[in-house]
């Protein structure tokens, strides 16, 4: 019987460490029921280094996160889709206090969360069975890559 609740435990918090923080290293591989997709992007086809690469994981929970990650193997934005808002402190790490924040300050039904702080930019809307968003940091994105382009 103990050994039913561990692989409970287990199950329920391996989706959590399917995917890295926003400014970390990025997810290492598989965790459990979350399966990993590795493919690289560039801005410039003619360009010998990609100036990033795509890891997605998609969960479970039916959510797909996306991480963007720095040849220096730093995740400089995440994005997410999917029926459930994902655990926004996993996926933001260090900064989710700054998405915390912005979500007080913002009166609920009045549209997309937006907040630009600086050092952080977060946007985050949706729906019952419909959540959306990405988060990134300004300092570490690449020059040649448009956030308005990352899914």
């Amino acid at each position: 019987m103990s050994f039913v609740k561990a692989a409970l435990v287990v199950a329920a918090l391996l989706p959590l460490a399917s995917y890295a923080a926003l400014g970390g290293a990025p997810s290492a591989g598989t965790a459990g029921s979350a399966s990993l997709l590795r493919s690289t992007a560039s801005a410039n086809a003619a360009a010998s280094v990609a100036p990033y690469t795509v890891h997605a994981a998609f969960g479970s929970d039916g959510v797909a996160i996306h991480e963007y990650v720095l040849p220096s193997n730093v995740v400089f934005a995440v994005t997410w889709q999917g029926p459930v808002r994902p655990d926004m402190s996993a996926l933001l790490g260090s900064y989710f206090m700054g998405f915390a924040n912005a979500a007080e300050e913002h009166v609920r039904g009045t549209g997309p969360l937006i907040e630009d702080r600086g050092d952080f930019h977060v946007e985050s809307a949706g729906r019952a069975g419909h959540f959306f968003g990405k988060a990134y940091l300004p300092r570490l994105v690449p020059v040649s890559v448009r956030v308005d382009e990352l899914q």
